[in-house]
């Protein structure tokens, strides 16, 4: 059984609001979770008072991530994200995961033959 946390979207068309949850990894985004962290509303509100900047809303139950993460749990990339900016996890390097993935694109297509498979597909084409 894998759990993940990940965020479900509500709201309106242009006006997107997230919960953070935990789910099984293979059930559908919006369907019931196993429970609900806390929110996050990626749209910048005003700051009370008019000082100082915009900010977006991220509101979390510290201690039921801390569990879920202690058991398990796996962070999708935007969770991990917003994980990361309240300081519960350690931020991804974003040049590290790059070079990575970069090293299995090219490791993947050296096996396949370098081509893609157009080989098998030019030779289907000429031979119609």
């Amino acid at each position: 059984m894998v759990v993940k946390i990940r965020l479900a979207r509500f709201g309106k068309r242009n006006s997107p609001f997230y919960n953070i949850v935990v789910a099984q990894a293979r059930s559908a985004r919006n369907s019931k979770p196993m429970e609900v962290l806390g929110t996050y509303d990626p749209i910048p509100q005003p700051p009370p008072h008019g000082e100082g900047k915009a900010f977006k809303d991220i509101r979390l139950d510290i201690s039921r991530a801390k569990y879920w993460l202690g058991v398990g749990a796996q962070p999708s990339d935007s969770a991990w994200r917003l994980l990361s900016m309240i300081g519960l996890l350690e931020p991804k390097s974003t040049h590290a995961m790059q070079r990575l993935q970069m090293d299995s694109s090219e490791g993947s297509s050296g096996l396949v033959g370098g081509d893609g498979g157009r080989a098998r597909k030019e030779g289907n084409v000429n031979s119609r």
